[in-house]
């Protein structure tokens, strides 16, 4: 059985990556990177957060 807080963040984690390529192909990038390095930092504090719950869910490992 999985852990859902697990699920939970593989979701947020995989739906901010998808924000973020969205935001890299969109054509509004060539004009400003902004929005797209936040989709970034966004998806790596997602990333991170997983990272850190899996360390200490039994489940996981």
């Amino acid at each position: 059985m999985g852990c859902l807080i697990c699920k939970d963040l593989e979701r947020a984690l995989e739906s901010r990556r998808r924000k973020y390529t969205e935001a890299r192909c969109a054509a509004y990038y060539r004009v400003s990177t902004e929005l797209a390095a936040k989709k970034l930092v966004d998806m790596e504090r997602a990333k991170n957060d997983l990272e850190e719950h899996q360390l200490v869910c039994v489940p996981a490992r």
